[in-house]
Order: C-alpha cells, then sequence, then structure tokens
C-alpha cells in the first residue's frame, strides 16, 4: 500500500484503518515511512476515534456487557482501525462530529425492537454516539475536505442497528453540504472516506441512504475504475459471479467464497464538488493489497 501511495503522489490523503495513539507514533511511523519512498505530507490530524470506547452498556443486546460490541463502535482497544488525515498543506479543523449523540441527529431513525422502544434499551441509546469511528470537516488550501468511515452495515440481527446507523451517518454528510449545524463553507468540498456501501446494492445496507447522497446536486461521482487488468474482481468466481455492479469499480477485495462472503465491492469514495473541476480520476490497486487507492485530480479553486 505505501508504494502504490507512493505511485499516486497525492496532495492530501485520507486514511481509514490505521490505529490511533495519544502520542502520535503511528501516524508519524507512516508519513516517515512514506516520506522515504518520495512522498512528503508534512501535515496530519489524527484525533480519538469511537473504534474501542467502552460504555457500561449492553449496546448489542446479547445479554453481556464488556465486550468490544459493547464499545461506541467495535474495537479490541481505543482507537483501533481509526482514521488520519495527512496533507502538503497546513490543516485546520473545523468540524469534529466524532462525539456527536445519534440521538441528537436531526430526523435519526434509531434502531428499535419490535415493541418500538429502543435497541437495546432506552439509556444505552441515549448513550450511543452516532459516528462509527471518526467524522470531520477540514479546510486544506482553499478546499473543505468532509472524511468519514462509516458503519458497515452488517453483523446485527433484525433490528439493523448497523444499517441503520450507516445511513444516518451518510445523512449527516447531507446535512453538512445543506449547511447543518453552523452553516454553509464557503469553500468548495471533497467529500472522501469509506462509506461501507456498494453503489450498485452488491453487499448490504440501506441503498437509498448511498444514492442520496451519490446524486446529490452539489456532488459530482467520477466513478473512478481500474482497468480490466488490475480489477479484483475480473474473475467471475464465487460471490463476485452474483453481483450486479461493474467490477471494475470495486474499490475493496473481500472473500468471495462462503454463504456470507461479499465479495468485491465498491466501498470507498472521493466525490468532488460540482464547482471543483475534474482533471483526472482511477483506481490504483497495490500489487499485493486488498483495498485500492481511490483518487480525483481537481484544479485548485
Amino acid at each position: 500500500m505505501l508504494a502504490a501511495l507512493a505511485e499516486v503522489s497525492p496532495d492530501v490523503l485520507g486514511l481509514a484503518g490505521i490505529d490511533h495513539d495519544a502520542q502520535g507514533h503511528a501516524t508519524a511511523a507512516f508519513q516517515d515511512a512514506l516520506k522515504s519512498l518520495g512522498l512528503d505530507l508534512p501535515y496530519h490530524f489524527a484525533g480519538p476515534s469511537n473504534a474501542g470506547v467502552r460504555t457500561p452498556f449492553d449496546m448489542n443486546g446479547d445479554g453481556r456487557i464488556g465486550d468490544p460490541q459493547d464499545a461506541q463502535s467495535f474495537g479490541a482497544f481505543p482507537g483501533a482501525g481509526a482514521m488520519a488525515l495527512l496533507s502538503r498543506y497546513p490543516i485546520q479543523i473545523s468540524q469534529n462530529f466524532t462525539t456527536l449523540l445519534w440521538a441528537d441527529m436531526p430526523n435519526a431513525a434509531p434502531p428499535l425492537t419490535r415493541s418500538g422502544t429502543p435497541f437495546p434499551s432506552a439509556d444505552a441509546f441515549a448513550a450511543q454516539r452516532l459516528v462509527y469511528k471518526a467524522h470531520w470537516q477540514a479546510q486544506i488550501a482553499g478546499l473543505s475536505v468532509i472524511l468519514l468511515a462509516a458503519a458497515p452495515p452488517v453483523f446485527d440481527g433484525t433490528e439493523d442497528r448497523n444499517g441503520r446507523r450507516n445511513a444516518d451517518e451518510l445523512a449527516l454528510v447531507r446535512a453538512q453540504l445543506h449547511g447543518w449545524p453552523d452553516g454553509p463553507s464557503d469553500a468548495p468540498f471533497v467529500v472522501m472516506g469509506t462509506l461501507n456501501q456498494d453503489e450498485a446494492g452488491d453487499g448490504e445496507g440501506r441503498l437509498d441512504a448511498l444514492t442520496e447522497l451519490l446524486s446529490h446536486p452539489a456532488l459530482r461521482d467520477p466513478r473512478q475504475r481500474a482497468d480490466e487488468s488490475a480489477s479484483r474482481s475480473a474473475v467471475d468466481a464465487g460471490r463476485n459471479g452474483q453481483h450486479q455492479g461493474d467490477p471494475s469499480l470495486d474499490t475493496a477485495d473481500f472473500n468471495d467464497e462462503g454463504r456470507n462472503a461479499p465479495g468485491n465491492l465498491r466501498v470507498d469514495y472521493v466525490l468532488p464538488g460540482r464547482d471543483l473541476d475534474v482533471v483526472g480520476a482511477g483506481l490504483h490497486w497495490p500489487e499485493l493489497g486488498r483495498r485500492a487507492v481511490v483518487w480525483v485530480d481537481v484544479l485548485p479553486p
């Protein structure tokens, strides 16, 4: 992955899946490794995430307390698999929604039991943060960059806790585009991150939430693709043979075999605003990696 990033040579890089530590050692080591390959991104932001942040509640309704599933988001320790933002230019964080309570999200759609009460309990939902990992809005070189890593809409039951959470995280992005909570930004913007849904409906999730975001009039979807030789879904095998989407758009090489295997999906997106001139876009697959580098080139505002 490091070599692939160096080849793409971005000015702004969003990372999902990098562990967060209070001293910033993980991000600093990543910056040093990139610099050794010729990619110097001296500025970074890597605030705390919700992964592994413990709660006193039975968040997944299994009758036990203290499991990783009972944290604000799944994680064996605080900061597991978090996010980082790296840049050639200074970063100013203008909004940080990481601690936003799900109940405070306008028009939230919480998971419910059959009786219509919050799942697993009203107290647990009142303490539940909306954001799965982290969700930031940053100002970088005249751009407003919205970076997020949304909840994967799997691993739960009929209450659809993760699916509803994913949908409301995508709704939060739409709310930002409409100026909530502090009014619209005057800067041109880019939305990027792991949205954890496939635009063709392959995999799981509330597809209407993703469709509403991708079709938002303020955004454009470059539909970055890899050439056929680089696509990881080119072979019609396993779950991929049942997919409807264009395999050249897939960004994640998930397991293809098995009853619950998702196959390879488009789950990572970089979506520029319509007032930006897009001069190039694509996917770059590491030789042995399981996630593609998703990139877009825009002219400076």
